[in-house]
């Protein structure tokens, strides 16, 4: 019998040490799903690198009111602040150092955006 591995769907988070890595997935195994973390941080970071239209612009306006679908682009920023709050002091500060990075990328191309600090609450409204 032949068993087959499961491919990821998405890849992992770089940067990222071993611990902190591990305390995703022992996260995800207890209150989310595999991969979960993986998923929101790569349509993040794709929102972050990719084109302006998406920050604003008409893929913004048209949101279905499924979070899981992607329309809505603050669903995924959600579910990686809810993941920083979870986590260890030291895995929150190593993902935090990444997710902030993406959050800065967002807010220097999409001059629309306002947001007083990092650490505000600013995709919700904004996005």
């Amino acid at each position: 019998m032949r068993i087959r591995s499961r491919r990821r769907r998405y890849p992992s988070i770089d940067r990222l040490s071993g611990a902190c890595a591990a305390d995703i997935r022992r996260l995800e195994r207890t209150r989310f799903w595999p991969e979960a973390t993986a998923e929101a941080f790569w349509h993040w970071a794709a929102l972050a690198h990719g084109p302006l239209r998406r920050i604003a612009g008409s893929f913004t306006a048209t949101r279905c009111g499924i979070p899981e679908c992607g329309c809505d682009p603050g669903y995924f920023r959600d579910h990686l602040e809810e993941v920083l709050h979870a986590l260890s002091k030291k895995s929150a500060r190593e993902l935090r150092t990444l997710v902030w990075a993406l959050d800065a990328r967002i807010l220097a191309r999409a001059k629309t955006i306002r947001a007083d600090a990092p650490d505000v609450v600013w995709w919700p409204d904004q996005l």
